[in-house]
C-alpha cells in the first residue's frame, strides 16, 4: 500500500525522522516492512511511504506531526474532467465502504490546467456515487461536516492521485482541547517544533507565554509515552474496564465520538486487522503504565509555564487534565517580564539528564494578549482571529500541504496576504517595541545558560529583542509564514568575560 502522510509546511524533515522511529517499533516490524521515501529537500507538505495496510493504524495512533494519513487508491495521467470521472469510476469503492455511509470529496491542485476545481470535485464525486449505485442499487449521501468516508484527489499539471483519508478529522485534534485561547497553535505544529528544538524528556522546559498550554501538554505526553491518538483511539475508554489498566484513567474524559477514519472502512473491519489494532493499543497501554513510573507527578516532568492572563492559566490546567496528565501543571499567572526559570529538583537516577540545559519555548501573541494596543495591531489581531475561528477546526488538509491550491484556499490566501500587508503597513507601537526590548534584556538576565526558541511571524523579532539568533527555521502556522528563532543565552559570567570586564 502507498501512503502520503500530510504535515504542516516546513515540518517534512522532522516528520520523516518520526516515521522512521515509528517503523522501528517491534510490534510494527512484525506486521510487515515499511519503505519510507527519501526526506524531501524542499517543502512538499508531507512524506510518502509504502507499507502494509496496518501502517495506517500505527500512523494515526502514533504520529504527532502528521495532519492526515492518506491511502493512495490510484495515480494516472489526465487531461480533462471526464478523465477524472473515468478513473474514479473504475475504482472498486464498494470494497472499502457502502452506500449507507456518508461521503465527502476534496480536490487540491498544483498547476492544474483545469479551470474549475469545483467542477473537478463534482466529477469525482459523481463517479463514486454512480459506481456504488450501479453495484448496490443505491447511492451514498454527502456530508461535508462529519462524513463517514473522505476521498481526496490531488492534481498536478499532468497527473492525478486519488486517496482515501484514513484519519477522518485532522490529526491535530487530539481530543483534549476543550477550550482554546486567541491564535491557538495547532498541536501537530507544536510537536514538530519540539522535535526541531531537540528537547528531551526530563530536560527543563518552560513557556513564559503558555496560552492554553499546547507546548507544555505536547511535551508532557511525549515524556509519558502517551501517543497523540490515545484519546481518539479510545484507550481511556478501555482503561475504564475492570482490568489492570484502570490505573490509566485519572478522571472522566469526553472522547472524540468520530474516532479515526480507517475504523469506518471495510478492510479494517476484518478479524485479522481488528486483532492488529487491538494489539497496537494493548502495547501502548503497557508502555504508558511503565513510563508513568518515571513520571509519577507533574513536578517530575520538569515542564512548566506562565501567562499574564489568568483565564489562559486556568485553561491550561483544564486541558492538562483532559490530556490525562498527572496532577496539575506547574503554571502560574505572571507577567513574562517577571517570569523566572523554574527551579526543579533533580530526581534520583536521572544521571546526565539533570545536567541538560534548560529550554524556553514560546509563541508570542499579538498585541491584544500582551495588553499592548496601538497602530494597526488590532486590525492584524482581528485578521488572525478570523483565520483561527474559521481555520482551527478545519477538516481540509493544511493550506500548504502537498503544494496545493484549493477552492477554499483562495480565502486563506487572501487572509494570508491581508496579514502580510497589515504587518508591512502598520506603525510599530512604541510601547510594543519597549516591551520587546525589556523582554530581551530579561532573557539575558534571567535565562543565562538556557536555549530560547521563539516562533513568530515577525521577521524583525531578533532586532526587537536585541539578541542575535543562532538559527532560524522557516515554518507555516496556518496561513502565516513564520520563523522559529533559536537563541543561545550566555550566562552573566560569560557575557562579562567576552566584554573584557572583571567578573
Amino acid at each position: 500500500m502507498r501512503f502520503f502522510v500530510v504535515c504542516p509546511g516546513g515540518l517534512e524533515t522532522v516528520l520523516a525522522t518520526e516515521l522512521r522511529q515509528i517503523a522501528e517499533r517491534p510490534e510494527l516490524k512484525a506486521q510487515g516492512a515499511w519503505v519510507i521515501d527519501p526526506t524531501p529537500t524542499s517543502p512538499t507538505g508531507g512524506v510518502g511511504l509504502a507499507g502494509p495496510l496496518s501502517a495506517a493504524m500505527a500512523l494515526n495512533l502514533h504520529s504527532r506531526i502528521a495532519s492526515r494519513v492518506l491511502l493512495q487508491m490510484t495515480e494516472s495521467t489526465y487531461r480533462q474532467e471526464d478523465d477524472l470521472y473515468r478513473l474514479a469510476h473504475g475504482l472498486a469503492w464498494e470494497e472499502w465502504f457502502t452506500h449507507k455511509q456518508t461521503l465527502r470529496v476534496d480536490v487540491t491542485a498544483h498547476r492544474s490546467p483545469l479551470k474549475s476545481l469545483n467542477f473537478a470535485t463534482l466529477k469525482i464525486k459523481d463517479a463514486i456515487v454512480d459506481r456504488l449505485r450501479e453495484v448496490s442499487g443505491d447511492r451514498p449521501s454527502i456530508d461535508t461536516a462529519f462524513p463517514d468516508v473522505r476521498v481526496q484527489a490531488h492534481l498536478t499539471a499532468t497527473h492525478v492521485s486519488i486517496y482515501l483519508d484514513t484519519s477522518g478529522e485532522a490529526l491535530f485534534k487530539r481530543g483534549w482541547r476543550d477550550e482554546k485561547g486567541d491564535a491557538p497553535l495547532k498541536e501537530n505544529l507544536a510537536a514538530g517544533i519540539l522535535a526541531f528544538t531537540g528537547w528531551q524528556p526530563k530536560q527543563p522546559l518552560f513557556d513564559p507565554m503558555c496560552g492554553s498550554g499546547t507546548f507544555l501538554i505536547e511535551a508532557a505526553q511525549i515524556a509519558m509515552g502517551i501517543p497523540s491518538g490515545a484519546i481518539r483511539a479510545g484507550l481511556y475508554d478501555e482503561a475504564g474496564k475492570e482490568t489492570a489498566t484502570t490505573r490509566l484513567a485519572y478522571r472522566p474524559l469526553v472522547t472524540s465520538v468520530h474516532g479515526f477514519g480507517f475504523l469506518r472502512l471495510k478492510p479494517f473491519a476484518v478479524g485479522a486487522e481488528q486483532k492488529k489494532w487491538q494489539a497496537l493499543k494493548e502495547t501502548v497501554l503497557a508502555e504508558i503504565l511503565e513510563r508513568r513510573k518515571a513520571f509519577p507527578d507533574a513536578h517530575s516532568l520538569r515542564i512548566s509555564g506562565s501567562d499574564i492572563n489568568e483565564k489562559l492559566v486556568s485553561m491550561t490546567k483544564s486541558n492538562w487534565q483532559r490530556a490525562q496528565l498527572p496532577g496539575l501543571p506547574m503554571v502560574r499567572q505572571v507577567d513574562a517580564l517577571a517570569a523566572k526559570p523554574p527551579t526543579i529538583a533533580s530526581s534520583a537516577g536521572d544521571g546526565d539528564a539533570a545536567a541538560l540545559p534548560g529550554l524556553a519555548l514560546l509563541n508570542p501573541p499579538y498585541g491584544q494578549r500582551l495588553g499592548i494596543k496601538g497602530g494597526r495591531g488590532n486590525d492584524r489581531d482581528q485578521a488572525q482571529d478570523r483565520y483561527d475561528d474559521e481555520g482551527y477546526g478545519e477538516d481540509d488538509v493544511d493550506p500548504y500541504s502537498h503544494n496545493i491550491e484549493t477552492g477554499r484556499q483562495s480565502a486563506k490566501r487572501s487572509s494570508r496576504e491581508s496579514l502580510k500587508r497589515l504587518q508591512a503597513e502598520e506603525e510599530i507601537d512604541p510601547a510594543f517595541l519597549e516591551f520587546m526590548k525589556q523582554f530581551g534584556q530579561h532573557l539575558k538576565d534571567a535565562f543565562g545558560g538556557w536555549y530560547v526558541f521563539i516562533l513568530t511571524a515577525d521577521m524583525a523579532l531578533p532586532g526587537q529583542l536585541r539578541i542575535k539568533e543562532s538559527r532560524r527555521t522557516p515554518l507555516f502556522n496556518g496561513p502565516l509564514e513564520c520563523r522559529l528563532f533559536r537563541f543561545e543565552m550566555r550566562s552573566k559570567a560569560e557575557r562579562l568575560e567576552s566584554s573584557g570586564k572583571p567578573i
